[in-house]
Parts: C-alpha cells; sequence; structure tokens
C-alpha cells in the first residue's frame, strides 16, 4: 500500500480539495460521526413531541442519523488504517485470506 498523504497540491481528502488536508481527514470523519451520534441520542431520548402524524418521519430522521454516524466512523477507520482506495483493501483482503492459509481466489480479468 503506497502512502501518498499530504503534501503536494490537490492532495487533499476526498475531493482533493488543497495541500495537508488529507493528512487529518481521518479526523473529521471521526468529529463527524461524534456529532451525528450525539445528535441521534439525543433526539432518540426526547422522544415523541408533536403532532404523531410525524412521528414516522421522526422515527426515520433518529435512524438515518444513526446510520450516518456509523457509516462515518467506518470511513474513519479506514482512513486511518491506509486504506483510501478500492484496491487498498482488495489487497488487505488477500493478505488475510493468505494468512489464514485460504486458496487465493480466482479473478476474470
Amino acid at each position: 500500500m503506497e502512502e501518498n498523504e499530504g503534501g503536494g497540491a490537490g492532495s487533499g481528502g476526498v475531493g482533493g480539495t488543497g495541500p495537508g488536508i488529507g493528512t487529518y481527514s481521518h479526523i473529521w470523519w471521526a468529529l463527524a460521526s461524534a456529532a451525528q451520534l450525539g445528535w441521534a441520542i439525543s433526539s432518540f431520548k426526547r422522544g415523541h413531541a408533536g403532532d404523531s402524524h410525524f412521528m414516522p418521519f421522526k422515527a426515520f430522521s433518529v435512524a438515518s442519523l444513526f446510520v450516518g454516524a456509523t457509516a462515518a466512523a467506518a470511513v474513519s477507520v479506514l482512513h486511518v488504517s491506509g486504506i483510501h482506495k478500492v484496491e487498498d483493501l482488495l489487497e488487505v483482503g488477500a493478505n488475510i485470506r493468505t494468512g489464514l492459509g485460504v486458496r487465493p481466489r480466482a479473478r476474470d480479468e
């Protein structure tokens, strides 16, 4: 896996927004996850308030916050682990399979 973070222009985080942004992108993902999780917990604890016709919308909103917090935390873990591309993830999977003594998968190329 090639480490190519920080440094040059255009090597930023997800959108390539600028120099050095990608180096700490996992922190931003972790902060986003924590904020969403806090918002979801506070919304969940607040419970039902107002008209009951909006209850399905409120339940969907709280569930979406929990799912979003989980997704942001997963992206943060991937960034910290050095996995930035799908190829990196495939390489990690192949290394795990090799370490377990499982034969490599046949690839259609």
